[in-house]
């Protein structure tokens, strides 16, 4: 706030703001020296006057993402995938600078550091795409610095240069990958893993959405299922299928079922079977999540329009709906040529035991 007096036949104004240096100035008119006042607030709003320093060379990098990591990151829904980058990140050297130090050119060369390094488990470099990802948090954690914490501190990642190929995934189901994944299904202990996956074709859902259904969301009546949290944090209701419905009833039928949970199966034990399923299928190349872009594809095929599809699949925008939205490149071959016939559909009729396959012209 400001504050002015009158001393010498002159009105002297000084401004306070926690985190900023105080700023004084005398002024013979009182007008002139409430406009300065009200200047140097507007500037302090707009963060376009530098920080009170000395706040700053206390603190480190690791001090800020220690207290980001304790007090912010457990609130969140990807909280354990954000606790282990935080604490990777807390190895390099670069989280040893003071706040008051940090620059923009820092964060630079940690980048070209991390783009250098292999991957977990594999002799490939980190990519731009999953770095942006890995750096995320990390801008959140500037920001939530200044607006909830006061630290008065700018953001060093909004100048770094990443460069991002866009590199969206088109993988779709080829001709009998499917049989083949859920025969390997019967060669595997979790028995879960052959409903989980025909369950995620017929909704277009994600991973961790399917792992997280609930009985009590199912209206096995209505043929709905809500979920109450999507990755976009927004809840939504989805139609069923009566196969989709068909594969939860199957899995309620199992008395050994502990929980209230469809597919009591953790994340990472979903991904790991899936691996070794693709492993003795023999498939290469193909991800969990290519089974939302699958389903999603088929729904157009289907012939819904861009809002149904949106409403199962939880999409917000068109442009990210199109980014999982694949033509099948043989249904478009016969439009081209004229003999336009209707795709055959795949159904799938299975239990926790046995599957089925039946194609329908």
């Amino acid at each position: 706030m400001a504050t002015l007096r009158k001393r010498n036949g002159k009105w002297q104004v000084q401004v306070r703001r926690q985190g900023f240096p105080i700023q004084s100035r005398s002024f013979v008119s009182k007008a002139d020296a409430n406009e300065w006042a009200r200047l140097i607030e507007r500037q302090h709003d707009r963060q376009e006057l530098g920080p009170d320093r000395k706040a700053l060379k206390s603190m480190t990098l690791a001090h800020l993402v220690a207290r980001y990591r304790d007090e912010v990151v457990p609130k969140k829904r990807g909280w354990a995938i954000e606790t282990i980058l935080l604490n990777r990140f807390l190895r390099y050297p670069i989280c040893q600078k003071t706040l008051n130090d940090l620059t923009t050119a820092d964060f630079g060369a940690y980048r070209d550091q991390r783009l250098k390094e292999p991957k977990h488990r594999s002799d490939k470099p980190v990519t731009p795409k999953s770095l942006k990802r890995e750096l995320s948090p990390l801008s959140h954690m500037f920001r939530h610095a200044v607006v909830e914490w006061e630290i008065p501190l700018r953001n060093p990642l909004d100048g770094l240069n990443l460069k991002v190929v866009d590199n969206k995934r088109e993988r779709r189901l080829r001709a009998g990958e499917l049989e083949r994944l859920l025969d390997a299904t019967n060669r595997g202990r979790n028995k879960l893993v052959a409903p989980i996956i025909l369950f995620a074709l017929e909704t277009a859902m994600r991973r961790g959405e399917i792992l997280s259904i609930q009985f009590r969301h199912v209206d096995f009546e209505r043929l709905s299922l809500v979920i109450p949290e999507s990755k976009s944090g927004y809840s939504r209701v989805i139609p069923l299928t009566k196969h989709a419905v068909s594969i939860l009833e199957a899995v309620r039928a199992d008395d050994a079922k502990p929980t209230n949970l469809a597919f009591p199966v953790t994340s990472v034990a979903m991904r790991l079977q899936w691996d070794r399923l693709t492993t003795r299928a023999g498939i290469d190349g193909l991800n969990f999540h290519d089974l939302r872009h699958e389903a999603i594809s088929r729904l157009f095929e289907l012939g819904l329009s861009i809002p149904e599809v949106a409403s199962i699949s939880g999409h917000r925008t068109p442009a990210m709906l199109f980014r999982y939205a694949h033509a099948n490149n043989d249904v478009v071959r016969a439009k081209l040529t004229g003999e336009c016939r209707p795709q055959a559909l795949i159904v799938e009729t299975a239990s926790s035991a046995d599957h089925t396959v039946e194609l329908i012209d």
